[in-house]
């Protein structure tokens, strides 16, 4: 595509949303890979499932809300995205029906249909749909005294046509099974009944649809199909006419599974009248059906991949190292930092040493205070459980609990409440910003003054999920930083405007700013021939100020290479514009989660800076959200980052794949022995 090259324009951006699909083909092309184990394919597969809800639920919704608003215009986008992800789904039950599932039965792990179920079988089944599953399930029939019922978000439903005259002797003809989410998907057969050496499992809707005819005694199920619903599950509330955020959004929390319906699935043998029916009961068009050839939630099947017995078709088990050299196990950690600086590599180093540092701090009686964000920490939280107990010792517990964290609004909400119950002060960020950076900081009285020790982190604090992200965590003394902390509890506690901090960006108020100073830098050193450098890696690239500061770098001569994730809306290899930049995602075991800016604009290490951060490039981070970017100033930590986070990615020819110019991706082709930097980082760390 032809750049435009007006005034502040650089090129046209990719679009965001298909970028966002592009990326789950990433994934799921990891399910086609044979040197994934099988039951890791399965997984990824579901993950894609996962994220396209995600997907449906808040980007395709918003992007259905914007279409209307600009109007015809854009039903050329609207009618490529459809179509786009119409294809991406009928892939993925293409390889799961062709491949994986093929392959997981040749291994003795079976899901087997009520046509290859056995009478021994049938009869287990019978059995437990009669105990288990008949009595919470309540068909409704529809006539005019009962009308469609309200069919929650993403919940397993069956429509099904009767034949014959109903109890009353009228002929109603359409009726619907709604079931129940406290039922399990998958089911597995015990042993007794299934072939020596298999694992035999149901699913619940094969269960429901073999006794579809048990809940309608004297009519004839003439047919039926399954189906399931996707609706906006953005929590919509007015935060200028709220005066308890928190109420208002435990209320919306009621109403967020029906809203606006924005996806129709149903399965490929469903009959187009009941089709047209559901969409239309659902105000739905005709693009907004997908007929799938399997379960209408593949998700679910998270459930089969726990439930088997068979640990070599999993990832082999890796346990993430403790630090033992820089971090000996026993020392206090409050000493170790006053020595200097500790940098944490997560995954391949292990998340504990954070949860140490803060129950050292607990059970410590010269602590007097804590101070800690929290975004996305889960329903069952350690780090938690010590902010309570730290509250019931007396001391000084600050947590600001980001209330909006998608999908995690009611934990939050419950957590707040408990730390609240104990004295906790408990804030909830500034109205219209997310609170999206992670902080901790400890207050400790030695000898006659008060010192601050911080942790500062790229990535949540969440002991389950840093097992599973790649994220860096920075454990630090330094009384500049810790300072900078503290001012920033302090603004988001009293609201008051504050002296910006002297090390710590934060965000929406420099750090946008500041990318776009080095990215100026970076381009001043090019255009005078001097080393000109810059490598970011994000989880997104997205924000159009920063597009165009890369863009200008480039053009001036620099060298960029950008490492993200997910979707970015930079065009690279346009000549005259992006020729010098080189975008690569990498898709491996464990998500990249880790944000890094490396910018150089000169020969020496003062012309050098590097910075992690909790913010993506993205407008809504830089703008909308309380983020924080830290420098690594200590030159030997300053070169680790680099060695880990950046140098591998860059090499690795196994995981990584290149956006080319048309917003396609192309996976990276190993000339020899294919590189996998996140492999290699395990062997590193010896975990």
């Amino acid at each position: 595509m032809p750049p435009a090259t007006g005034p502040g324009l650089t090129l046209l951006p990719l679009n965001r949303e298909q970028a966002i699909l592009a990326f789950n083909r990433r994934v799921l092309a990891q399910a086609r890979r044979p040197d994934v184990p099988l039951l890791e394919r399965l997984r990824y597969i579901t993950i894609v499932s996962s994220n396209l809800d995600e997907f449906f639920e808040v980007r395709y919704a918003d992007y259905l809300e914007a279409a209307a608003a600009i109007g015809s215009a854009s039903d050329v986008d609207l009618q490529a995205l459809s179509a786009d992800a119409h294809a991406l789904i009928d892939e993925q039950y293409v390889l799961f029906n062709e491949q994986v599932m093929p392959a997981l039965a040749a291994e003795g792990i079976v899901v087997l249909n009520h046509a290859e179920r056995n009478d021994a079988q049938r009869q287990w089944v019978a059995r437990f749909f009669e105990r288990q599953v008949m009595p919470l399930l309540v068909p409704v029939g529809l006539d005019p005294a009962h009308p469609f019922p309200l069919v929650a978000n993403k919940s397993l439903n069956f429509i099904v046509r009767l034949g014959g005259r109903d109890a009353f002797g009228r002929e109603s003809s359409i009726a619907i099974v709604k079931v129940p989410r406290v039922l399990p998907r998958v089911i597995r057969l015990p042993d007794a009944v299934c072939t020596p050496g298999q694992q035999g499992f149901v699913l619940l809707s094969s269960v429901i649809r073999a006794h579809l005819a048990d809940l309608f005694p004297g009519r004839e199920v003439e047919t039926f199909s399954q189906f399931r619903v996707t609706r906006d599950s953005d929590l919509e509330v007015d935060e200028d006419d709220v005066t308890n955020l928190r109420q208002a959004l435990r209320s919306g929390l009621t109403t967020r599974h029906f809203g606006q319906a924005v996806r129709l699935e149903v399965v490929r043998s469903c009959p187009e009248e009941l089709s047209a029916f559901l969409l239309q009961q659902f105000a739905l068009p005709a693009a907004a059906l997908y007929r799938v050839n399997g379960p209408v939630n593949l998700v679910r099947l998270n459930q089969l991949i726990d439930q088997t017995v068979a640990d070599r078709l999993r990832f082999p088990v890796y346990e993430p190292a403790w630090p033992l050299l820089r971090l000996p196990r026993g020392q206090s950690i409050f000493e170790r930092l006053r020595r200097g600086d500790v940098l944490l590599h997560h995954p391949f180093e292990s998340f504990e040493p954070v949860v140490q540092f803060l129950r050292e701090a607990v059970h410590d009686p010269d602590v007097l205070a804590i101070k800690q964000t929290i975004y996305r920490t889960g329903t069952q939280s350690v780090l938690m459980d010590l902010l309570i107990e730290a509250a019931r010792r007396g001391k000084e517990v600050m947590v600001v609990v980001e209330l909006k964290a998608r999908f995690d609004e009611e934990a939050n909400i419950n957590w707040a409440e408990r730390l609240e119950a104990v004295g906790a002060q408990v804030v909830y960020g500034i109205v219209g910003l997310k609170t999206h950076g992670k902080l901790l900081l400890v207050t400790r009285r030695e000898g006659a003054r008060l010192r601050r020790y911080a942790h500062l982190s790229t990535g949540n604090y969440n002991p389950r999920t840093a097992r599973l992200y790649t994220d860096i965590g920075y454990l630090t003394a330094d009384e500049p930083l810790a300072a900078d902390a503290d001012a920033v509890f302090h603004q988001l506690a009293s609201l008051t405007a504050m002296k910006p901090p002297r090390h710590l960006l934060t965000a929406p108020f420099v750090l946008h700013g500041r990318m776009l100073r080095h990215l100026s830098q970076v381009a001043d050193a090019a255009r005078a021939g001097r080393p000109a450098r810059v490598v970011v890696k994000c989880n997104a690239l997205t924000d159009p100020g920063l597009i165009d500061g890369l863009v200008a770098a480039a053009q001036a001569g620099a060298s960029i290479d950008l490492v993200v994730r997910g979707a970015c809306m930079l065009r690279p290899g346009v000549p005259g514009f992006t020729d010098r930049i080189r975008v690569r995602s990498i898709v491996g075991r464990f998500l990249e989660h880790t944000r890094v800016i490396y910018f150089r604009w000169g020969e020496d290490d003062a012309h050098e800076a590097l910075y992690l951060s909790s913010a993506d490039w993205m407008s809504r981070n830089m703008f909308r959200r309380i983020e924080v970017a830290w420098p690594v100033r200590d030159a030997a930590l300053r070169q680790r980052v680099i060695d880990e986070c950046l140098v591998p990615y860059l090499h690795d020819t196994c995981e990584a794949w290149l956006l080319r110019t048309d917003g396609h991706y192309d996976p990276v082709m190993a000339g020899g022995a294919p590189v996998s930097a996140q492999q290699a980082l395990m062997r590193r760390f010896g975990g």
